[in-house]
């Protein structure tokens, strides 16, 4: 094989020759045009500001021609009126102190009088003593940064007022639920002589209608009729339910009082409205009150509802047992039981929904239950209906995110006897 002298083989020489000729080429771009043609701008300054050296590439941004900046021009005559004043307020400052500023956003004015953002980077050269010299000033296109800003800022402003409209239509849809729920239960509870009666509903959610009902009226005679129950679901085909059921109860009533025979009414109702579809149902209490002197006589049947509660005026408290009541309306025959008790002065009948024995109570989130509830009710003075139900309002309260279920009370009792003064005669 034929080398060269040097020991280079002939490919070898043609390949270094090559490798020159590129590197002449790329020799030919100078500094200087490097300078000019940079992708941002470039612009020296003396320490007063002056402009005396500007790349072609801020000129263009500028729409100046050189002759007119450079030794004519300082930096802040290219900043807009703003860009001005916080150059002099922040800017100048922290570039003295620190010698060095990096990335601050301003806005410079072109010769047509618009703006355009960039981003200014500046930083003091000093001699070797440590005198300062010149400001050498980078500054970087921002008009990409400042759209994508300006469309984040829209962004965030829109998302912003949907959040403003959704809670606007938010607090309209509680205040509409709120009143739909309200017109599901009597405004007020009527006075019944002789009698004392109070009541409660604990929402559980202000967004979902509730289906827990109760009402107390009269039936002529010196009766009255009292019901609590609670319909299966929430929301508003639960309302339609309740609103039925409530209108049932009332009508079926006024024509037979008698409890099995209401509830075995309603029952038949609910079956035959809903059998053809999604089956609807409910539990419910229903029962008549007789007024006597000094006490009350209680008839009632419950469908599969909690047993009502008595709390007695010696301070005692139990349930009383409705055994063998089924669901209302889940069967097109259903049997109901009644049972009798009588109300003595300072005696408190409660009914409630299964909400408040179901909440969710301490750190095992354990149910409260009925035997909680009775303890509850016979650590509480026997001081009559409103007591009672002010008293089981804090309880419910107490439970926080543990109660997750809406809540109905309705509680009737006999006034407690006052006590007397025996009178002496003095002679």
């Amino acid at each position: 094989m034929c080398r060269t002298d040097e020991g280079q083989e002939p490919g070898e020489e043609q390949d270094e020759d090559a490798t020159d000729a590129v590197f002449s080429a790329l020799l030919e771009d100078s500094a200087e045009e490097l300078y000019e043609q940079a992708p941002c701008g470039y612009l020296s300054t003396l320490m007063d500001g002056t402009i005396a050296k500007i790349n072609a590439t801020l000129l263009d941004w500028l729409g100046l021609d050189r002759s007119r900046v450079v030794g004519r021009m300082r930096f802040t005559d290219l900043l807009s009126v703003g860009g001005k004043l916080y150059h002099e307020t922040h800017f100048a400052p922290l570039l003295q102190m620190k010698g060095e500023v990096s990335g601050i956003a301003m806005d410079i004015k072109t010769a047509g009088g618009r703006r355009m953002p960039v981003l200014v980077t500046s930083k003091v050269k000093t001699s070797q003593d440590g005198e300062p010299l010149l400001i050498r000033t980078t500054v970087f296109d921002a008009r990409d940064r400042r759209a994508y800003e300006t469309e984040l800022l829209r962004g965030r402003q829109a998302a912003e007022e949907a959040r403003r409209r959704s809670e606007a239509d938010r607090a309209r849809l509680q205040e509409a639920l709120a009143v739909l729920q309200q017109s599901l239960l009597p405004a007020e509870l009527p006075v019944v002589p002789g009698l004392e009666a109070g009541s409660y509903y604990h929402t559980a959610s202000p967004d979902l209608l509730g289906g827990d009902f109760y009402d107390l009226f009269p039936l002529g005679s010196g009766r009255w009729a009292f019901f609590l129950g609670d319909v299966c679901g929430k929301g508003p085909q639960a309302a339609a339910v309740t609103s039925l059921t409530r209108y049932t109860l009332r009508a079926a009533a006024l024509h037979d009082a008698d409890p099995v025979t209401v509830l075995t009414t309603l029952n038949t109702v609910l079956h035959e409205r809903y059998e053809s579809g999604e089956g609807r149902y409910c539990t419910a209490i229903f029962g008549v009150l007789e007024p006597r002197d000094g006490s009350a006589g209680v008839h009632l049947a419950s469908g599969g509802h909690p047993s009502v509660l008595i709390q007695r005026a010696d301070g005692s408290a139990d349930f009383l047992p409705t055994p063998g009541g089924l669901l209302v309306g889940a069967l097109p025959q259903a049997p109901f039981v009644a049972t009798r008790t009588d109300l003595l002065p300072g005696d408190t009948l409660l009914l409630y929904s299964d909400g408040l024995t179901e909440a969710r109570t301490g750190p095992e989130r354990e149910l409260y239950g009925e035997d909680a509830l009775r303890a509850f009710a016979a650590g509480q003075p026997p001081a009559g209906p409103q007591a009672l139900i002010t008293a089981l309002g804090g309880l419910l309260t107490s439970f926080g995110d543990g109660l997750d279920d809406d809540t109905a009370l309705l509680a009737l009792g006999v006034p407690a006897l006052l006590p007397t003064t025996a009178s002496q005669d003095l002679t």
